[in-house]
């Protein structure tokens, strides 16, 4: 599933270039996770303002309301001068005069929703219950530490449940916690200060590096051009059960938290 640097890398790869754009036509293939609600005609001759993201969504600012795009499981962005003729999974596609926005998902468990606003009830929904983005000067230290503390969940759970900081999906915890020296079934509450502040630090490093490299791709993953994202191949921990810790030789062990797999280090993360 594409998380928070895949689609901060996504936005990256077309929002200058799609900002001021005049929409010509919208259409939709096959029915996404939810529907677009709004006729498609209603949106031409709406120009994009710009594109933002909030946690694993992008707010794509129009002259009257937004679009709320989800790349969901499977989903990936293409935007060029031109494209091929859509194929049997690509299912929505935005023609602008400075090229085409286009969604391509397999599974189809992605979305793109018109709203007024991030006042409009169903954005309130989706949006509403984020926690802070981990890359911004939102994301302090203390905040953070005030909020673990209220926890009784493991940590990792913490981190990918994305009430208290958004977008810490299963790779970025399981990293940063190995960075941290922290045993993903922790107990939130009970981690120290020094413990907090090096997570704190280590989750924006991790996020800022997965962004730097372009994200990961494990399966379907791939940037607005068709790159492919490198930062699995930095992993420590993720997909490396069974293989010596980089840091210290153990071997890397895998369990199951909340139907999740967790990567950790036995030796270098301590209980």
């Amino acid at each position: 599933m594409p998380e928070l640097p895949e689609v901060e890398v996504t936005r990256r790869g077309f929002a200058d270039a799609i900002a001021g754009a005049r929409i010509g036509a919208l259409t939709m293939g096959k029915p996404l996770r939810w529907p677009l609600g709004v006729e498609s005609a209603v949106l031409v001759g709406e120009r994009v303002l710009r594109v933002r993201r909030r946690g694993k969504y992008l707010l794509v600012d129009l002259s009257t309301g937004m679009l709320l795009i989800h790349l969901g499981m499977s989903g990936s962005l293409r935007f060029a001068p031109a494209l091929p003729a859509p194929g049997v999974h690509d299912h929505f596609e935005l023609q602008t005069d400075r090229g085409v926005l286009r969604l391509h998902d397999p599974r189809r468990f992605g979305a793109v929703i018109w709203v007024q606003g991030e006042d409009a009830p169903l954005a309130r929904k989706l949006l509403g219950h984020l926690g802070v983005e981990p890359l911004s000067g939102d994301f302090d230290v203390v905040g953070f530490a005030a909020g673990l503390k209220t926890s009784r969940q493991a940590i990792k759970q913490v981190l990918l449940a994305g009430h208290l900081v958004v977008g810490v999906g299963n790779i970025y915890a399981s990293e940063a916690l190995f960075r941290a020296r922290i045993r993903p079934t922790a107990m939130a509450a009970r981690l120290g200060p020094a413990r907090v502040r090096r997570l704190h630090a280590a989750i924006r490093e991790v996020l800022g590096e997965a962004v730097e490299l372009g994200g990961s791709t494990l399966r379907d993953f791939s940037g607005v051009q068709g790159q492919a994202g490198h930062f699995q191949l930095a992993a420590q921990v993720y997909g490396r059960a069974g293989q010596p810790c980089g840091v210290c030789g153990a071997t890397i062990r895998l369990l199951r938290q909340g139907q999740r797999s967790t990567f950790f280090c036995p030796r270098c993360q301590h209980p």
